[in-house]
């Protein structure tokens, strides 16, 4: 992974999407070939010289301070999300990660809370978006997880490459929502982890095999897992309105329990409690559907590089 382009890359999409006018910086003259601020416009609003965020924006970070990342992300209104990132990806460059994260496993606490949760579909999350343990009833939402290649025990792979888990979703509207926010996730984890091969691995495959992704990742969105509400369209259960929340596990740095829950009394609430009864519950896919073959060869090394111009 090429950290100076992906840095390089992000600053830049940040500054195309403000205006002058809207920050009441003066203008700096001459036709704007590109939209949003130009360099100089950022530096002079971020306090620092041209000079130096050049070459920040270039990835020359060995001497960047915390002060003037700080600056900078306020000069380009980023979230919180987004100001973790910048520094995620600054400290990549400048304290590159020599050894690979270590294996995850889900502690037997969590697992016993997964099981007691009873209709309430629930996994949990680790890195790279890694579906690490589920309940009877995620499974019999989305798919069984537990029969899958581990390759595929993973969210991001589901939502782009899974077409029966794509159509759960009653239209591109609600399925695009839910891989924008999977993408900035996996933004997310790209900056944290920055020695994570496996991380590269599903990012490659998935830029070579969707065009969705391509597109998304394109658009350096970045976001921590959220809450939502969840729309989908079963094919036993009928269509289900779901409050999704997402909960960081304590201890576990890497991992966050998800849930699905339907309000008490609506038909989802009903519909949800029918399909997690054991006699719905059965092995594979709980959508009925075929899922697609995933190529056997690793993915050659030279389509990995996830720059402007191969996604």
């Amino acid at each position: 992974m090429d950290f100076r382009t992906e840095l390089s890359a992000f600053l830049r999409s940040r500054r195309a999407r403000l205006r002058p006018e809207d920050l009441g910086v003066r203008p700096f003259g001459g036709r704007r070939r590109v939209p949003g601020l130009r360099r100089e416009e950022l530096a002079d609003l971020a306090g620092v010289s041209v000079d130096y965020y050049v070459r920040l924006e270039q990835g020359r970070t060995h001497n960047v301070s915390d002060t003037v990342l700080d600056a900078v992300a306020r000069a380009l209104r980023l979230d919180e999300a987004e100001r973790a990132h910048l520094g995620h990806l600054t400290r990549a460059l400048r304290h590159p990660a020599s050894t690979p994260p270590a294996p995850q496993s889900v502690r037997t606490g969590v697992r016993v809370l997964l099981t007691a949760l009873g209709e309430v579909p629930a996994y949990v999350l680790g890195r790279r978006l890694d579906i690490l343990a589920s309940n009877r009833s995620a499974r019999a939402l989305f798919t069984d997880f537990d029969a899958l290649p581990p390759g595929q025990r993973n969210a991001a792979w589901l939502v782009f490459l899974d077409p029966a888990v794509r159509g759960l979703y009653p239209d591109r509207e609600e399925w695009e929502e839910t891989a924008r926010g999977t993408v900035a996730a996996l933004r997310m984890d790209l900056g944290r982890h920055s020695c994570d091969d496996r991380l590269c691995d599903l990012l490659g495959e998935l830029s070579v095999r969707s065009e969705d992704f391509r597109a998304l990742w394109a658009e350096h969105h970045v976001g921590a897992h959220c809450h939502g509400v969840e729309r989908l369209r079963h094919p036993t259960a009928g269509e289900l309105t779901l409050r999704r929340e997402t909960l960081r596990l304590p201890d576990e740095g890497d991992q966050v329990l998800v849930t699905y829950a339907a309000e008490q009394g609506t038909p989802s609430h009903t519909a949800l409690a029918a399909l997690a009864s054991p006699q719905r519950c059965g092995a594979g896919n709980a959508t009925g559907l075929r899922r697609p073959e995933r190529p056997t060869a690793r993915t050659p090394k030279k389509t990995l590089s996830l720059n402007r111009s191969t996604v």
